[in-house]
């Protein structure tokens, strides 16, 4: 039931019936999304006041466009928010459910409470946007962590070899926000709270959609 579901999710938002449609281009991604398909799991997900919708609406895009996918689930981290405001979402696109709505650091050379400055680039210690598909996960310095294969070319796609991976970090938890205003700020990874980063990252890993919006 749960892939029939999904097919017929998809179906919907690849719908070329009459529907008012946009064309959105980002990151290497053309595709085009029912504004009124996209708008109802919008709502349905609860999610004006948390999220702009624009960018929900990319992600949708680059979720639906992407081949070799391995997981129902799409990540939006929207780094055009301050580090103060929970900025990382996980959704289930086939049970059409928000599974976290947390913290996520951004890299030190990005910004300080506002991350402003992006990069590709090696040791920039720079947050890098762009659409990512989640890999294998490993015990690194940075504890259990989940491997990124960027996928928007000149964007992202030295991700792997800048090690921009999700972990956690007690810089990411409440706690730290609470005592200093803003999250601290990681080597360019989206670091999440040390206390739910292995359930976010058991959820996505191995063939999952992470869109970056800056």
């Amino acid at each position: 039931m749960k892939h029939i579901a999904k097919r017929l999710l998809l179906a919907v938002l690849l719908s070329a019936t009459a529907l008012t449609t946009v064309s959105v281009a980002h990151a290497g991604y053309v595709t085009n999304v029912s504004y009124q398909a996209a708008e109802e799991l919008y709502n349905e997900l609860e999610l004006a006041g948390k999220l702009d919708y624009d960018v929900f609406e990319e992600a949708v895009n680059a979720f639906v466009s992407l081949d070799g996918k391995n997981k129902p689930y799409l990540t939006i981290i929207d780094y055009s928010k301050p580090s103060s405001d929970k900025r990382f979402f996980v959704i289930d696109m086939e049970n059409r459910e928000v599974l976290f709505n947390t913290y996520v650091a951004h890299g030190k050379n990005s910004g300080a409470a506002y991350s402003t400055e992006f990069s590709n680039i090696q040791d920039s210690k720079q947050t890098s946007l762009g659409v990512f598909i989640t890999s294998t996960t490993y015990d690194g310095s940075n504890g259990y962590s989940l491997r990124l294969d960027g996928l928007s070319p000149g964007i992202n796609d030295n991700a792997r070899n800048r090690y921009i991976v999700v972990h956690g970090a007690d810089y990411a938890e409440e706690s730290f926000l609470k005592s200093n205003g803003q999250l601290g700020r990681s080597w360019g990874c989206p670091a999440v709270p040390n206390s739910i980063a292995r359930s976010v990252i058991d959820t996505i890993k191995d063939g999952s959609v992470i869109y970056a919006h800056g």
